[in-house]
């Protein structure tokens, strides 16, 4: 028979044992947002590990699940803790799918380096550089330029050590 397309065999992947992993992979994620637990670094840098549970979700199930649980990510983090933060925009939940679908270079593969450097590059990139630039610039009224000078190095200075973190963390 024919090998499924990466999607359809990420769709299998959906059970009920499987969805208890996910789910429980999304609150510890929601869970390390809501305490603040990270590294954090001189002068302003911070090293969550929200992420590598989103890396988890899609090394182990696919871009499928790993764009659903994104989804579920974003709004019940948003839900949970960042009612302050103002209005909901579904654009920051657009960049959680993103990220959940990057996750695929990690699927259904045995990691490598080259596999974390492309998934970390990409999601630091599309979706920490632009998309969440861009959203900000949408929420909150400041040029793109602006708030470029300030995401584009502080992206490219954690990129290694997220890298070190998705390569190690996932073997």
């Amino acid at each position: 028979s024919k090998t499924p397309n990466v999607f359809v065999r990420s769709l299998r992947e959906l059970k009920s044992t499987l969805l208890a992993v996910t789910a429980l992979l999304i609150a510890i994620n929601v869970t390390l947002d809501l305490l603040g637990l990270s590294i954090k670094l001189p002068p302003n840098l911070r090293i969550g590990f929200g992420f590598l549970c989103n890396a988890s979700i899609g090394m182990l199930f696919g871009p499928v699940v790993g764009m659903m649980a994104g989804v579920c990510t974003d709004v019940l983090g948003y839900f949970a803790g960042n009612l302050s933060m103002g209005a909901y925009f579904p654009g920051y939940t657009l960049t959680a799918v993103v990220g959940g679908l990057i996750w695929l270079w990690l699927y259904p593969r045995k990691i490598t380096v080259w596999r974390a450097i492309g998934a970390k590059t990409c999601i630091n990139l599309f979706c920490n550089i632009c998309l969440n630039t861009l959203w900000l610039t949408v929420t909150g009224g400041k040029a793109m330029s602006v708030l470029l000078v300030t995401r584009v190095p502080k992206n490219l200075i954690l990129l290694p050590i997220e890298i070190v973190l998705v390569y190690f963390g996932m073997k």
